[in-house]
């Protein structure tokens, strides 16, 4: 058996370069240039023009705002070539399309990005719907893959990602379950018995 080279939470993101559909226009995108001293949200989905994908891309789109806010900026994945991202881009929601995305999508005809990101189906020949979180320094944070039939959660992704900034700007705390922006953390390093009880 192979010794697995899976990309794992608190290694380096792989760079790359590829050409994306930024604002409607064919352009090389550089990660590393790309990410500059923010947050990454990279969303690798199987393919334009299907079915579950354009409901994703147009919920994250929509509260693109809020991850602005956040200083995180989001990057769509698929293998399609950008043609097809554009003629994507250019169809109407109302038709199945994603018209007004607010972020690039990046073009993987080389299915070299989604082997990268050990999210590549081999089966299907496309990538699953794996979403990660990558900070400033590159790093990964936070990593899901999801089954090509069901979708990820905008609520969980904001969530996620605010647990991450948080304990990242105060490391002598955690976020217990299910914690919200403004509730109480878990001071770490104390013995449990001194833990206050969460109710």
């Amino acid at each position: 058996m192979d010794e697995c080279t899976c990309l794992r939470v608190g290694m380096a993101a792989p760079d790359f370069e590829a050409i994306a559909v930024v604002d409607l226009e064919f352009r090389r995108l550089r990660f590393s240039r790309f990410r500059r001293d923010r947050h990454v949200v990279l969303l690798f989905y199987p393919l334009d023009f299907t079915f579950v994908c354009p409901t994703e891309l147009a919920a994250f789109s929509d509260r693109h705002d809020e991850f602005d806010h956040l200083n995180t900026r989001i990057l769509g994945i698929s293998v399609d070539s950008h043609y097809a991202h554009l003629a994507w881009l250019q169809t109407p929601r109302t038709e199945g399309g994603i018209w007004g995305l607010a972020f690039p999508l990046v073009s993987d005809v080389t299915k070299g990005i989604s082997r990268a990101y050990n999210v590549l189906d081999p089966a299907a020949g496309v990538a699953l719907r794996g979403l990660f979180i990558i900070d400033p320094a590159g790093i990964v944070q936070h990593v899901t893959v999801n089954h090509l039939p069901f979708g990820r959660s905008v609520d969980e992704t904001l969530r996620t990602l605010r647990a991450i900034q948080h304990t990242q700007a105060f490391i002598d705390e955690g976020c217990p379950v299910d914690w919200q922006e403004g509730e109480q953390t878990v001071h770490l390093g104390r013995s449990p018995a001194s833990l206050e009880t969460f109710d």
